[in-house]
C-alpha cells in the first residue's frame, strides 16, 4: 500500500523542513509548499490525501484556500494550523469544512496523531469490526447513506453534500441510533482526543449537519439532551452487508 501523501503549507521554511523530515520518518510521503500558489500547483500536479494548512500565508488566507479546496476537491482532508488564541479562525475553518485544527506551537507527534485520525476517518466508514459485517446502506426519514461511497441521498434523489467531518459525525450517530452521546464521547470518536471545555468543534459540526438536513429549530433527527449530549432520534434501517 502506498503511503499517504501529505502536503504541508507553511511560509516558515524551517517549520516546513522539520515537519517534512518528521512526517517522512512517520511513514508519510510529505511535500512542502510555502504559499498559496505552490499549494495549488502541488494539488494540481499530485495526488494529495491531506493538507496541513497554515491560516496565515504571504499571498492569501489559509481559510480561503480551505474553502476553495473543499469546493473543488472535497476528498482532500485539511488540518488547519492556527495561532493558539485565534478561536475565530478555528471556528470559521471548521464551518468551511476543515477536518481538524491544531494550535501553534505544537508537538509534531500530536500532528502525526491528528493526521492518522483524520485519514482513518476518511476511509470507508462503517468497515466491518470483528466478525460483524457493516451494512451497505443506512436509511432514515427517506434519506439513504452509503458508507462505501461516502454519499447521502435525500428524499428527492439529490445528493446531500457533506464534508468529511460531517459525514463521519453522521456515521457515528447512525451506528448508535437512540443513544445519547456526550460531547466528550463524540470528540473521542471523531477526533481521537478528549474535549476541551472551550472547544466548539462538535457543536459547529452538529449545527452544519442540522442545516443540511433541514433539521434546524425542529430537531426531529438530532436532539439535544440537556446535560447529556446529542441523540439521533430517527429510526435507522440497515440494509445489506458488505460481505454479501
Amino acid at each position: 500500500m502506498n503511503p499517504p501523501n501529505i502536503l504541508v503549507v507553511d511560509d516558515d521554511p524551517e517549520i516546513g523542513r522539520l515537519l517534512g523530515k518528521y512526517l517522512d520518518g512517520q511513514g508519510f510521503r510529505c511535500s512542502i509548499a510555502a504559499n498559496r500558489r505552490q499549494c495549488e500547483q502541488k494539488v494540481a500536479d499530485s495526488r494529495i490525501d491531506l493538507v496541513v494548512l497554515d491560516v496565515m500565508l504571504p499571498d492569501g488566507s489559509g481559510l480561503d484556500i480551505c474553502r476553495d479546496l473543499k469546493e473543488r476537491r472535497p476528498e482532500i482532508a485539511i488540518i488547519l494550523l492556527t495561532a493558539l488564541k485565534e478561536d475565530v479562525d478555528r471556528i470559521i475553518g471548521l464551518e468551511l469544512g476543515a477536518d481538524d485544527y491544531l494550535g501553534k506551537p505544537f508537538n509534531p507527534r500530536e500532528l502525526a496523531a491528528r493526521i492518522r485520525a483524520v485519514l482513518r476517518r476518511g476511509g470507508p466508514s462503517g468497515e466491518p469490526q470483528g466478525d460483524q459485517a457493516a451494512p451497505r446502506s443506512y436509511v432514515f426519514e427517506d434519506f439513504t447513506v452509503e458508507p462505501e461511497r461516502r454519499s447521502v441521498t435525500g428524499p428527492d434523489g439529490a445528493e446531500v453534500p457533506l464534508t468529511g467531518a460531517e459525514f463521519d459525525l453522521l456515521m457515528i450517530f447512525l451506528e448508535r441510533p437512540g443513544r445519547v452521546l456526550s460531547r466528550d464521547v463524540l470528540m473521542d470518536l471523531l477526533h481521537g482526543r478528549s474535549a476541551d471545555p472551550f472547544d466548539r468543534s462538535i457543536d459547529v459540526t452538529m449545527s452544519r449537519l442540522r442545516r443540511k438536513f433541514n433539521d434546524s429549530g425542529v430537531f426531529r433527527l438530532f436532539k439535544t439532551v440537556r446535560n447529556g449530549g446529542y441523540q439521533f432520534a430517527a429510526r435507522v434501517d440497515k440494509r445489506g452487508t458488505q460481505s454479501e
